[in-house]
This record gives C-alpha cells, sequence and structure tokens, in this order.
C-alpha cells in the first residue's frame, strides 16, 4: 500500500470564503500515482469545512443563507472567552469537518457535478487542509 499526505494552505481575503479545491486535489492524487484507493481531504481548523456539493453561484449562496439560518451570527458562550466565532464552529459541524472520495484508475472518481469545496467560515489568516491519499 502507498500513502501520500500533502497540506493545502489558504488565507482567504474575507472571513467568509467558499473556495473550490477539486483540482488541488486531483493533484495530489496524481503525484500519489495510487491507481485505486482513498483520498480524505480535511480541514485542520475548527472554523472551517470540507464537503463535497455542485459548482454553481446560487447554491453556494444557498448553503451559504441555510448555514447562518441555523447558526446566526450572534452571542454565544464561546465567546466568554473572548472569541467572536462561535457560528463559526457551528457551522463547521453542520457542513462537514471532511470527506473520503474514492480514487479509480489514478484519478478522483466523482459524479458528474461534484466538486470539492474548502468552507472558510472564520478566515483572514494561514489556515490549511490536509489531502491523504492511501491505497495501490
Amino acid at each position: 500500500m502507498k500513502a501520500e499526505t500533502e497540506y493545502l494552505w489558504f488565507q482567504t481575503a474575507q472571513r467568509r470564503e467558499f473556495v473550490n479545491i477539486t483540482e488541488r486535489v486531483r493533484e495530489v492524487v496524481r503525484r500519489s500515482a495510487i491507481r485505486e484507493g482513498m483520498v480524505l481531504v480535511s480541514a485542520m481548523h475548527i472554523t472551517a469545512a470540507v464537503y463535497v456539493n455542485d459548482n454553481e453561484r446560487g447554491l453556494i449562496q444557498d448553503i451559504q443563507e441555510w448555514a447562518d439560518r441555523l447558526a446566526p451570527p450572534g452571542d454565544y458562550r464561546h465567546h466568554q472567552t473572548g472569541e467572536d466565532n462561535g457560528d463559526c464552529h457551528l457551522k463547521n459541524l453542520l457542513l462537514g469537518h471532511q470527506v473520503l472520495l474514492p480514487i479509480t484508475k489514478g484519478d478522483l472518481d466523482l459524479g458528474p457535478w461534484e466538486q470539492v469545496f474548502y468552507a472558510e467560515f472564520d478566515g483572514q489568516r494561514r489556515k490549511r487542509v490536509i489531502v491523504k491519499a492511501i491505497g495501490e
């Protein structure tokens, strides 16, 4: 079995951004030379998320608004620690911390509209995502 680990670094210009990372993940898979296996893509910060969905601007806006309805900006107990990002932690729980994707014939094996996204909820500082491919 082979394994390849790489880190994708981000420093978003906005506090909240949704970044399509599909091609960056695909490049890690290709460099790994793994033909059959899985790739884990995981946010290494608890105020960010990784998820798979369609790359359509209206849908991304819908996802942002849905997350704000379920975890609105506001006053949270977490803010008693001096932070102001309580809603960002909850949004991580809503959208998910990581995804596990299939590698088939040396490439990501995604559905026709599936794309991999990094969702940043508390950005404007340096953060990373781990990409770990494992297989034969």
